[in-house]
């Protein structure tokens, strides 16, 4: 593998497993005190230091487990994800649009370790409010 551009330093996301998520989002905001931003589907997410905590329900057997996914904050999700594709990394998904949100849009893409852990990198994109992208950014 030869040297790369791309240079991934800030996480802004965890995942946190869970098996109750009205159980867990209870003890994540009313035991430990985090702020509840919002919660879409079977996720709920909280500021944990201006870091992003993702409790949700495994949507996967081989995810059915106690683990955290490490979410790395890239500028341009869609270049980051074709150099890891080309220096040999095993991607599983992405980039995809997860989420809309009226000032901007989250795009993931997941990729495998050389150990077999799931990573993923997320980019918020800014949207002005009436153009919605269907396509990953560029």
């Amino acid at each position: 593998m030869g040297a790369s551009s791309l240079q991934i330093s800030e996480i802004g996301q965890i995942a946190v497993n869970v098996q109750d998520l009205e159980r867990a989002v209870a003890f994540y905001r009313d035991v430990l005190g985090m702020q509840h931003l919002f919660s879409a589907g079977n996720m709920a997410f909280f500021d944990c230091g201006g870091l992003r905590l993702m409790l949700g329900l495994p949507d996967r057997k081989e995810m059915d487990h106690p683990a955290s996914i490490l979410y790395y904050r890239v500028e341009d999700i869609e270049e980051a994800h074709e150099t890891l594709t080309g220096l040999g990394v095993e991607c599983e998904a992405g980039p995809l649009l997860a989420h809309r949100a009226p000032d901007h849009e989250l795009w993931l893409a997941f990729f495998h370790d050389t150990e077999g852990n799931l990573f993923a990198l997320m980019s918020e994109v800014p949207v002005d409010g009436t153009s919605r992208r269907e396509t990953p950014p560029s």
